[in-house]
């Protein structure tokens, strides 16, 4: 009886011994958000904030913010890409996520880009197996932000204006990496409707383009109006891309 017993005990301590949980290995995932039509979004704009989670329990496995270059514009812009090529170097925007797992996780990974830049601030997202002591490098996990910053320089919230002046509406309006827009350029102005959505509190609109001249990036145009509170919006469409961005306000005519 004292045999079959220490023989049992004998296999019960083999058994244990494989079934140890593993140990958790530090595994690194690259990720990245580049701006759609555009490059990274990197330390110039603020970053992207980056999350990634347990896609089961909802868990902050890891966060940070991007931090870098907006990239090499030749080989992001320019250049035809090639299968397995890199866009970014080493100095391109990115933040590197480290991962403390023991086991296959399936995670969520967010984007939140520009941080800085509320109105414009989107989320992309994407999920992906993690493997324990598998990293991903190179250009990482990429995940594109689509859209437009737009940033109302004039006229400012709730100023009060006379309804005899003349009224400036100008625009400041970026890709979302902080890229520059300007006529012919590698984001050309040409190919981009701005225009201004002037709303009164009776529901009447007037809409009215804008045009980037002098300074890069910023759009401007003027107008009259009648006494009484308006809303204005002013907002960017890519009708080749798609992309989209407004920004809003709201004045006093006196």
């Amino acid at each position: 009886m004292k045999r079959i017993n220490f023989y049992r005990l004998f296999l019960y301590l083999i058994f244990s011994l494989f079934m140890l949980p593993l140990s958790a290995q530090e595994t690194n995932v690259m990720v990245r958000a580049k701006a759609k039509d555009a490059k990274f979004i990197g330390t110039s704009i603020g970053g992207a904030k980056i999350l990634v989670k347990n896609a089961l329990t909802g868990k902050i496995l890891a966060n940070g913010v991007t931090s870098g270059s907006t990239g090499n514009t030749d080989k992001i812009m320019k250049q035809d890409w090639k299968r397995s090529e890199n866009l970014s170097e080493d100095d391109t925007a990115g933040f590197n996520a480290t991962l403390d797992i023991d086991e296959p996780t399936f995670v969520t990974i967010e984007v939140y880009a520009p941080i800085n830049k509320k109105q414009a601030e989107v989320m992309s997202s994407t999920q992906l197996w993690i493997i324990p002591g598998k990293d991903i490098t190179g250009d990482g996990v990429v995940l594109e932000v689509p859209g437009f910053v737009v940033d109302i320089l004039s006229p400012q919230t709730h100023e009060r204006i006379d309804s005899k002046e003349t009224i400036e509406l100008k625009a400041n309006i970026v890709l979302m990496c902080g890229c520059p827009i300007t006529k012919d350029g590698i984001w050309d102005a040409n190919q981009y409707e701005v225009k201004a959505i002037v709303k009164d509190s009776e529901g009447g609109i007037k809409e009215i383009a804008l045009e980037q001249k002098d300074k890069p990036s910023t759009f401007q145009t003027e107008l009259n109006l009648e006494k009484g509170l308006y809303e204005v919006m002013i907002y960017a469409y890519d009708p080749v891309t798609g992309n989209t961005g407004l920004d809003k306000t709201n004045i006093i005519v006196n």
